[in-house]
């Protein structure tokens, strides 16, 4: 079931969505985070329709989410300019996810000032055939071979099924496709855990879906690590930065 799918079959309850997590978002006994957070920003939008255009996130993952969930949107402040929206995710163990959204509209500012270019990495011609991904989330994207470092990771991802998705929500349903940077300084894999992660928009410019991701260990130790984020488009123009921390089970 696509992403599109499951917000199209949402039914709403007032302002609450209830919404279905398909075992195919799956991230071991949990929802990816990235639709998590997407079925979070939906309701919101959807019982707040007059919102200014999203300019950051705080999103704490609390707990497992998977099969049948509800979000719940709620007006914390509105000024002139900007909206502040907190949203619950709760499945049937309780709050899985809660998020704090700022919807800001544009001004006119005396300061302009972008220095985030792209890295050079060009988009290969194909994406990896999708009997080589793993089962679970990963299959719901289009995937290219990783560019990973010490301590970095970059890869081109597109969601599979974008017809008709809000840019804002496709946005952050893909901004959290790779996995922790950390995990590129050691061989093998293990289980891990984001805990919690702050979202900036710059633009939500989603032009033919692919999006640049890259992920930079800022520090990790004692089970947990420290990330920096970036994403580009597909014409190199950043979209959004982000923070994130994660537990380590390694």
């Amino acid at each position: 079931m696509s992403l599109p799918e499951i917000l199209a079959a949402a039914t709403f309850d007032g302002a609450t969505m209830r919404a279905e997590i398909a075992e195919g978002w799956l991230q071991g006994r949990t929802a990816y985070g990235g639709l998590s957070a997407a079925i979070a920003l939906a309701a919101a939008k959807a019982g707040l329709p007059d919102l200014p255009p999203l300019r950051s996130a705080q999103i704490a993952f609390v707990g497992p989410l998977a099969g049948v969930v509800t979000a719940t949107p709620t007006l914390l402040r509105r000024g002139k300019n900007s909206a502040f929206v907190g949203v619950d995710v709760v499945g049937e163990s309780g709050v899985g996810l809660r998020a704090l959204f700022l919807f800001m509209a544009p001004r006119e500012s005396a300061i302009a000032h972008d220095d985030l270019p792209a890295p050079a990495i060009p988009l290969p011609d194909a994406p990896m055939d999708s009997e080589r991904l793993p089962q679970g989330f990963l299959r719901n994207f289009d995937v290219m071979p990783w560019d990973r470092g010490k301590g970095t990771i970059r890869a081109w991802r597109r969601l599979r099924e974008r017809a008709g998705l809000d840019p804002e929500i496709e946005l952050m349903a893909i901004a959290d496709a790779l996995p922790p940077a950390a995990m590129s300084l050691i061989d093998g894999w293990g289980p891990i855990s984001t805990t919690t992660w702050q979202f900036n928009v710059i633009e939500a410019a989603a032009g033919d879906g692919w999006f640049l991701l890259e992920a930079v260990a800022n520090h990790a130790a004692h089970g947990a690590s420290v990330q920096a984020m970036n994403l580009w488009n597909h014409e190199g123009r950043a979209v959004a930065t982000a923070t994130q921390s994660v537990a380590l089970f390694i």
